[in-house]
């Protein structure tokens, strides 16, 4: 019965319901939006650098991860590849060979990363074969081609079929100069990547720095799903347990390479609760407000319910069902309109491209879809029943308070 008279006394003003209704939906909808827009933001940045950049996981000589020079080779590469190859999760596997140099042209100068590459086993790594924009990616078949970022070739001043001059150090110490031409432009959603690396092939690197071509410094592994890196770095630390523990090789995966990342999840997470909390924590004082000026309006019609033998119990439950129907009503309705905003742009995207220019260079996409764990909509209704049975406690003691005789003459 309390169920029901709660209910009908919601419904009794209903441009006042309907307000605090919309302002809980609005509430609701801006933290789901803005939570689903940062996660989505996030998800990109993570996705474009697993993808594009770091792999999944990376397996170095612990020597070249502090000097990083090409001299610290992986051991026993060839056999290293094998093993990990038998692990299930494996999507593919890549030998690199990696090291800095000085890249030229006639007009300019820039400091550069080279990765040396198989083709065919990168391109199982690598989502890099799918983002050139001009020309193709690396083939065996050709001799010294190389793939650069679009920023780089700008900053050069370098087209397709430029050559471009690179000075490094080989194997022995010495400075060495080569030639490589340009058979591809790529870019990424990343402006700081695309201008300090260039890819070519291995057998070609080591040639000019005369390193055997089977050798590498960076082996770069990438699973079928980001979701397997826990187990797959499980069964590489059991492969090469005896390796790490004599200190020959070091195996990392993407959030210990890049931890800013890792960082960057967990704290998007923490200020969309907070900012959730904020929201529903200023909603609340509209709401005391709301029910306080119900008791006040009802001051005769409580005093009746009093003097016909409602007790305290009932009142304060009544008063307190009233308030957490409010809530829920303009939860359920900011929920679902923030489920279809969030789909909607989860599908399509949300374009910036007007700002896209500033996203690239610190590593983001112009185009963010969004995403919102489940956890988050419960956590959202779980937080507005507890606001809204915190916010009924003042209206419910206020009606408490009431003298039956005194509020039935009560006149309002």
């Amino acid at each position: 019965m309390l169920f029901a008279i709660a209910w009908r006394n919601l419904w009794r003003n209903k441009l006042r319901s309907a307000i605090i209704f919309t302002s809980i939906a609005v509430g609701i909808i801006g933290s789901v939006v803005s939570d689903g827009f940062m996660s989505g933001m996030t998800d990109q940045r993570v996705n474009a650098a697993i993808a594009n950049e770091v792999s999944d996981i990376q397996i170095h000589n612990p020597a070249f991860l502090l000097n990083g020079e090409m001299q610290y080779q992986i051991p026993d590469a060839g056999q290293s590849l094998k093993k990990i190859e038998s692990i299930p999760d494996i999507k593919g596997v890549s030998l690199r060979m990696k090291t800095s140099a000085m890249a030229a042209s006639a007009n300019s100068g820039a400091g550069i990363t080279i990765l040396g590459v198989n083709p065919a086993a990168e391109r199982k790594v690598s989502n890099l074969h799918a983002l050139i924009i001009e020309g193709k990616y690396l083939s065996v078949k050709e001799k010294n081609p190389t793939v650069i970022g679009q920023k780089l070739a700008h900053k050069l001043n370098l087209e397709l079929g430029d050559r471009l001059i690179v000075t490094l150090t080989d194997s022995s110490g010495t400075i060495t100069s080569g030639a490589f031409r340009i058979v591809g432009i790529f870019k990424t959603a990343n402006d700081r990547f695309d201008v300090a690396n260039v890819f070519v092939n291995k057998k070609d690197l080591s040639n000019l720095i005369g390193y055997p071509a089977n050798t590498g410094d960076e082996i770069a592994i990438r699973l079928k799903t980001n979701n397997q890196t826990p187990e797959a770095m499980k069964a590489l630390h059991h492969i090469f347990q005896n390796e790490i523990q004599n200190k020959e090789i070091v195996v990392r995966s993407w959030d210990q390479i890049q931890p800013l990342l890792k960082s960057m999840i967990s704290m998007m997470d923490y200020f969309s609760y907070i900012f959730l909390f904020i929201i529903l924590a200023a909603l609340a004082f509209a709401i005391i407000n709301t029910m306080l000026m119900a008791v006040m309006e009802r001051t005769r019609e409580i005093g009746m319910l009093m003097a016909l033998g409602m007790n305290k119990r009932k009142i304060f439950s009544m008063i307190m069902l009233e308030t957490i129907f409010l809530s829920i009503v303009g939860a359920v309705l900011g929920l679902l309109i923030s489920i279809f905003v969030i789909n909607h742009y989860a599908t399509y995207g949300f374009d910036l491209s007007s700002v896209a220019k500033g996203l690239n260079y610190i590593g983001y996409s112009s185009r963010i879809f969004f995403r919102v764990n489940t956890n988050f909509y419960v956590m959202s209704m779980v937080l507005v029943v507890l606001i809204a049975v915190l916010s009924s406690i003042s209206p419910a003691l206020k009606a408490l308070k009431l003298q039956p005789a005194k509020a039935i003459r009560e006149d309002i």
